[in-house]
Parts: C-alpha cells; sequence; structure tokens
C-alpha cells in the first residue's frame, strides 16, 4: 500500500511539473510547425479560407471545377505526412527542418502540359478553337488518379515576438511543396 501511495504521489508531482508547464512545452518552435501542418490535416478553418481564396481567383475554372479541385486538395491536406527532423534555436530565431510526404501533382501538371503540347486539337471546342476548361478537366481527371507519394525537407523559420514563437512567412517553394506541386 505504502508502495502505491508513493507512486500516485510521484504521478501527481510529475503532473503538477509537466501541467505548470503548459505554456513553454506548446510554445516551441517544433510545436509551431507541428500545429502549423496539423491544421493542413485536419482542414483547419484558415486552411480552408486560404484555399476557397486561392480557388476563387483562378479564371480558368468552371464553378463545378472549383468545387473538384477544392476536394481534391482537401483530400491531399488530409493526407500530408510530416516528421520534424531538427531544431536549431538562435536567441529569438530558429529553424524547424522537417520532412514532408505529399501526393506528387506536379509531375502529373509537367506531364499534362507537355501533353496539351503534343495534342492541342483535342482540346478544341465543337467550333474547333482551344477551350481552356477541356483542358482543366483533363488535368483535374489526372490529378486524381495521382497515387505516387514525394517527399521534401523544408526548413521552417520561426521569430520570436514578445516571448512567443511565430512562423514567418512560408517561401513560395515551400508552398509548393505542401501542395504538392513543387516542380523538381
Amino acid at each position: 500500500m505504502k508502495k502505491i501511495g508513493i507512486f500516485i504521489l510521484g504521478l501527481l508531482f510529475v503532473t503538477g511539473c509537466s501541467c505548470g508547464n503548459t505554456k513553454l512545452t506548446m510554445d516551441t518552435p517544433t510545436k509551431k510547425v507541428e500545429n502549423f501542418l496539423s491544421n493542413y490535416q485536419t482542414l483547419n478553418v484558415d486552411v480552408l479560407k486560404q484555399l476557397d481564396d486561392a480557388v476563387d481567383k483562378e479564371t480558368d475554372f468552371t464553378d463545378e471545377q472549383k468545387k473538384e479541385y477544392k476536394e481534391l486538395m482537401k483530400n491531399h491536406y488530409k493526407n500530408l505526412k510530416y516528421e520534424i527532423k531538427d531544431e536549431v534555436v538562435n536567441g529569438d530565431n530558429a529553424t524547424v527542418t522537417v520532412e514532408i510526404e505529399v501526393t506528387d501533382y506536379s509531375k502529373i501538371m509537367t506531364d499534362a502540359d507537355s501533353y496539351l503540347e503534343n495534342n492541342p486539337s483535342e482540346f478544341n471546342n465543337e467550333n474547333g478553337t482551344y477551350d481552356v476548361s477541356l483542358f482543366t478537366k483533363y488535368r483535374l481527371d489526372k490529378l486524381k488518379e495521382a497515387k505516387e507519394k514525394v517527399k521534401y525537407t523544408l526548413d521552417l523559420t520561426l521569430t520570436k515576438v514578445k516571448d512567443e514563437w511565430v512562423l514567418d512567412t512560408i517561401s513560395d517553394m515551400d508552398e509548393a511543396k505542401i501542395h504538392g506541386m513543387y516542380i523538381y
């Protein structure tokens, strides 16, 4: 009985210590990067708003194609995998190295562009003129078939602002990697 009491006291001590430092353990560069990537996987409202904004600006998509692309990207985000490889803190600056695995859309996009170049008449409408919506449909159909995965390494930087780590703006290259569209 005495051993159980000591064990419970020890457990309370450890739990109490860790609970008291919740802010410290939750505000690390690694935790911020994990939260950032987790927001994609869980389809966080901010991620969905960014997706909506990006797709709404797309003038080559029909309304139906916009819906299809949004669903495609939602599935892509949910299937994103990541592993933190390193964290380097230097004062109020930090770099977190993370390896991500995403569906490789870049190869499909490149192949689709080549196909268009070699077969332009396939994307002509009944009047014989190029119809971008036909090509967009072709691309979306190919993207839906994507199975290949690719791994990328990202070096995400953070800055400490008022004692809190803030993820710096990610580069266009890293954003393309997250979306599976980075041409390598």
